[in-house]
């Protein structure tokens, strides 16, 4: 087995960035911080910190899926968010994802995203099962 496995879920938008979608090491998954973009690298949900956030748990399910697992994999996320106006929604979404109980978290207020128009960016890690 490779040091590194990537973890694609197929996004061809990002074949130009210089970072993976997610990297499997041993059981180990690394979710990068993903922002709300849909299969065209377009924003989704401008304005909308709860749309964005539904946007990039979306995203964060296909790349689970892509590696053989799923949210109840997760143990960890951060939020980096640029307002905390709507915030307190994201919560819902949390809910719409977590089922089994909810990961370890973290959120930080940052002054701006890289993406233009980005309310919010989260990364997460998960512990897979070992394949078989």
């Amino acid at each position: 087995m490779p040091k590194l496995e990537i973890v694609d879920p197929g996004w061809t938008y990002g074949t130009h960035y210089t970072f993976s979608p997610a990297v499997r090491k041993g059981n180990l998954l690394f979710i990068s911080g993903l922002t709300a973009t849909d299969d065209k690298g377009n924003l989704v949900g401008e304005g909308d910190i709860v749309a964005q956030t539904r946007q990039i748990f979306e995203k964060i399910k296909q790349i689970l899926e892509a590696a053989g697992g799923s949210f109840d994999d997760i143990v960890k996320t951060v939020d980096y968010i640029i307002t905390t106006d709507g915030y307190r929604g994201t919560a819902d979404v949390r809910r719409e994802y977590f089922r089994n109980g909810f990961p370890a978290a973290t959120g930080i207020v940052v002054k701006e995203l890289l993406r233009p128009g980005s309310l919010i960016e989260i990364d997460a890690i998960a512990v897979l099962d070992d394949k078989k």
